[in-house]
């Protein structure tokens, strides 16, 4: 199909200024589909026949930050607007079609990423743990070094990487952004394979993370431009769900390390990372388009303040700053989980780690999946209903708008999943325990994760599209930095195991670190979503210029 380029002029009036400001917005096309999106301009209207170059740092103070936000919300709108031809909500097939393959990416993300958790085995001190089988027994490094190695190894570039990547997804082709990530990964899991000490794992986990944070900013903007808001939650959340199966795969690895070692586990996953490359570069659509943005970026970022203006901007909208707060304790609750639920139920139930294997890759796949997916199809419902239901007479209705009424999904779920976590975690000492203990393994998946889908689709309608790339690696950063939970907890067990000389080191001891840190994390997020809902959801920009004009 042959690509079109259409010329859009806009008018921007701004009190003060002699002379109205043009824009000119050339849109690439294919068919339907906005590949890019290039801004020429400003320049200044002198007459019929004359334009004089006219840039925003030559407006004044107080013109500037209204110029901003007009050119903004100009380039949100056009590429709303899709294409002329374009009617309706996005279908489910072409939702599924693009959708597939940055889920196979983000599948071979997650399990590349919480592996680990599955090939250490604290569970002996007498040596008596295969080397074949146990990574930190052949490569010799304990709790608080595991700890190091699953959160805050992983965290060093991913927390640095997360802005530029957000930034960069905004102006460059997403397939490209994709495939790379996905292919420096997955030779890193390649690397941990081959690892003969721990600081070789130590390097191979940095420089996965630094990768790993590309994926997720460029899936979530070509999502956002490509699905209508209206299917918005649930596109996100079947992205999103990408977490619960790589999680169910890295539960199973225990079964390949049991059979064939932590070694060939790896070399497996990196396989699975390779495959994913492919069906990505066969799949994914191309916005190469984009580039040309990208080559002229330099001068765009002189006009729209650069990165960290965008940055600046996005946390100072009061909702934003309370989604980011409660996702970051949120998060901090979840990898809490998945760095250390795992040598937990290995010490707890010794006699049952197969078996634990198999059912908490039901639980974390099946259950966390559907949950998921569950929670952005009910978002997406409850923000229909109300926008169907303005004129009504309904008191409840009218306290919310179609945006935020979705975080009741993440504070709900949050409070309930706090007496299921505390239930999992104090059922133990026999085989009705274990059961017990995976009843509410799975009850405590299925409401505390559908918080993501809502709480994305949220997030993404108030910071509008032309900025979701920097929101979307703002969010990633507040993932990042949850991840100094885990090694905190890494620390403080390693230290009260040394101390307890055997005894310190028993599961009771675990279970009662885990109960304290993630009930508490999933308190804090529900009551900083439920400020968000209250919360403003204008900028500094749009606060300012309601003040003037008031």
């Amino acid at each position: 199909m042959k690509t079109s380029a259409l010329a859009r002029v806009f008018i921007v009036a701004i009190a003060g200024c002699r002379f109205p400001l043009c824009v000119c917005f050339t849109v690439h096309r294919r068919g339907g589909e906005i590949l890019s999106l290039r801004a020429d301009g400003p320049t200044m209207l002198t007459s019929a026949t004359r334009r004089t170059p006219q840039h925003p740092h030559q407006l004044t103070r107080r013109q500037r930050p209204i110029f901003h936000h007009e050119y903004r919300s100009l380039e949100s709108k056009l590429r709303a607007q899709g294409s002329p031809e374009e009617t309706g909500s996005t279908r489910t097939g072409e939702i599924l079609y693009l959708v597939l393959p940055l889920l196979l990416v983000y599948i071979s993300n997650q399990w590349s990423r919480y592996s680990i958790s599955y090939l250490v085995d604290f569970s002996s001190t007498d040596g008596a743990l295969n080397s074949y089988q146990a990574m930190n027994v052949d490569l010799q490094f304990d709790q608080s070094q595991y700890g190091l190695l699953a959160s805050t190894a992983f965290t060093i570039l991913f927390a640095l990487s997360s802005l530029l990547a957000g930034s960069l997804a905004d102006k460059y082709d997403r397939k490209l952004l994709t495939m790379g990530s996905c292919g420096v990964w997955t030779m890193a899991t390649l690397a941990q394979s081959q690892a003969n000490t721990f600081n070789d794992v130590l390097v191979a986990r940095i420089i996965m993370g630094g990768a790993c944070a590309f994926a997720v900013p460029a899936a979530y903007t070509l999502i956002s431009e490509k699905v209508s808001e209206d299917k918005l939650a649930l596109a996100n959340s079947f992205y999103g769900s990408g977490v619960y199966v790589g999680g169910a795969l890295a539960s199973l690895s225990l079964l390949l390390d049991n059979n064939f070692g932590w070694r060939i586990t790896l070399e497996t996953i990196a396989g699975f990372g390779f495959v994913s490359v492919m069906v990505a570069g066969l799949v994914l659509p191309s916005d190469s388009l984009r580039m040309i943005n990208g080559a002229g970026s330099e001068e765009k970022s002189k006009q729209e303040g650069g990165l960290f203006s965008d940055a600046s901007d996005i946390l100072s909208i009061p909702r934003v700053q309370f989604i980011y707060l409660a996702s970051f304790v949120r998060f901090c609750s979840g990898l809490l989980i998945g760095v250390w639920a795992a040598p937990y139920y290995k010490q707890a139930f010794p006699d049952s780690s197969a078996e634990y294997a198999l059912i908490n890759a039901i639980i974390v796949g099946a259950i966390g999946m559907s949950s998921g997916i569950l929670g952005g199809y009910v978002a997406d419902s409850l923000g229909a209903r109300v926008k169907d239901s303005r004129d009504s007479g309904s008191v409840l209705l009218r306290s919310f708008d179609e945006s935020n009424i979705r975080l009741l999904l993440p504070i709900v779920g949050n409070l309930l999943a706090i007496p299921s976590w505390y239930l999992t975690m104090h059922s133990v000492g026999s085989e009705e325990s274990f059961k017990g203990a995976m009843f509410w393994l799975g009850i405590e998946y299925l409401v505390a994760e559908c918080w993501f889908g809502p709480t994305i689709a949220v997030l993404q309608s108030t910071v509008g599209k032309s900025r979701t790339g920097t929101a979307q690696g703002l969010f990633v950063l507040t993932g990042a930095l949850g991840n100094l939970a885990p090694t905190l907890l890494g620390i403080i067990y390693s230290n009260n195991s040394q101390v307890g000389d055997g005894g310190g080191s028993s599961p009771e001891m675990l279970a009662d670190y885990l109960t304290y840190g993630v009930c508490a994390g999933y308190l804090l997020s529900s009551i900083f979503f439920a400020l968000s809902l209250r919360a403003s959801s204008q900028s500094r920009e749009e606060q300012y210029m309601r003040s003037n004009k008031s």
